[in-house]
């Protein structure tokens, strides 16, 4: 019998901790916990800065982007995700002990105290520990599954849920702060980067919200509330600005219908910057590429098709002014070519070039630029992008790919 634990494994669990000492209700929140590969908690030290709305709006986008997204809304006294997210008049149901989420779409499944209450009247009067109870009930009870991410929306403040939600996450858990740009907001979020700090998570990055307002009818952005601040405290306190989303009345009318405005209104500029947000936590998961420097050779093996967009033949720094793209049929095994096809693609307009691209049966996008929103589509159709790519004949730069000696540089087309 081990010293260290006690246990009759002799110190040799198989997952790596003390099974006999831990609950079944611990056992069963690592076994859910486990399933998830990424961990965003948004969260800010300041209430009405946008938080729940740039959580459903960060869930949405993910989801849209082909991955299987979790939400989680942890605020218990109140809880908007339902409503946001259009969900407001349904119920949970239970399979096998289980509490099961609230589906979306096929790709977003929610949970949140608001499915709970059924008179939108009734407070929900907690303490302290009750919370944590709950909390760690959504994690351990709730049938999530196989996650790509969870997204957590955590009220305002260091206090109760978000503290419960980072020691139940662990400290791979990221954070998302949001702050809008003035000077009370920003003293307040400098707290929770330290609260983050302290506790160990790493933070994904700051967000400044309502950072001025977009004119619906021409787009123009006015600092009727400032700009600047969030991106100021970002660079004080030495974490990544993920970008700053400006105020419009579209949002707002989407989040009183229960319309998520990334899907509701995807070619708006909010949307746009809202993908800029996204790209980043997609980049972390390995699902884009945003780096520069090597690309990575293919990992699977077999035939692979490759379509690189093409302007007076030659490789076109942004795929959606191309006037061809080049087909690569490529065996990855034996790192060779088997033929190229040009072909004309539809003219381009918003989500045509991801589809008409999957019908070609195409795999990879090897592009010198292309924006955040785009490679979130093009990933939805199962399509991996690789941007900053440039030089060489389409034979060369699929040859240099599956080699591992292709290098990829800025994308051309970072919007």
């Amino acid at each position: 019998m081990s010293e260290s634990c006690g246990c009759s494994a002799g110190g040799n669990c198989s997952s790596g901790g003390c099974h006999e000492n831990k609950s079944p209700e611990d056992l069963r929140l690592e076994s859910s916990v486990s399933r998830i590969r990424n961990k965003v908690v948004v969260m800010s030290g300041k209430g009405g800065v946008g938080k729940s709305t740039i959580a459903a709006n960060i869930a949405v986008s993910l989801a849209l982007a082909g991955q299987k997204v979790g939400l989680l809304d942890v605020d218990v006294h109140g809880p908007s995700i339902p409503r946001l997210l259009g969900l407001d008049k349904t119920e949970i149901r239970m399979e096998e002990r289980s509490l099961l989420p609230v589906p979306w779409n096929a790709n977003l499944s929610v949970m949140s105290v608001g499915f709970m209450i059924p008179d939108p009247q009734q407070a929900v009067i907690w303490r302290g520990p009750v919370k944590m109870g709950f909390i760690k009930q959504m994690l351990s009870e709730v049938a999530w599954g196989d996650l790509d991410f969870l997204v957590v929306d955590c009220p305002p403040g260091t206090g109760d849920e978000p503290l419960s939600v980072l020691q139940l996450l662990g400290t791979d858990a990221r954070a998302v702060i949001v702050t809008t740009p003035q000077a009370v907001a920003v003293d307040d979020v400098r707290r929770s980067i330290g609260f983050c700090r302290e506790l160990g998570n790493p933070i994904a990055g700051v967000v400044e919200n309502m950072s001025g307002f977009a004119c619906p009818q021409c787009d123009h952005v006015e600092p009727l509330f400032g700009q600047g601040g969030g991106e100021a405290l970002a660079k004080e306190t030495n974490v990544p600005f993920l970008g700053a989303v400006p105020a419009t009345s579209l949002m707002s009318r989407c989040g009183d219908k229960g319309l998520v405005f990334v899907q509701a209104q995807p070619e708006n500029p909010v949307a746009e910057a809202i993908g800029r947000i996204v790209k980043p936590l997609l980049a972390h998961a390995g699902t884009l590429h945003e780096r520069e420097g090597a690309v990575p050779a293919p990992q699977a093996e077999g035939t692979v098709k490759v379509a690189l967009p093409l302007a007076n033949g030659s490789l076109c720094q942004h795929f959606g002014h191309c006037e061809q793209f080049a087909i690569v049929t490529a065996d990855t095994t034996a790192k060779t070519v088997l033929g190229t096809e040009n072909i004309t693609p539809p003219p381009h307009e918003p989500g045509v070039l991801p589809r008409f691209l999957a019908e070609q049966g195409v795999n990879v996008v090897l592009a010198g630029g292309m924006g955040a929103r785009a490679q979130s589509l093009f990933t939805g159709q199962g399509i991996n992008v690789v941007t900053g790519i440039s030089g060489g004949s389409p034979h060369e730069v699929v040859s240099a790919w599956m080699q591992g000696s292709l290098t990829a540089g800025a994308n051309t087309c970072d919007h």
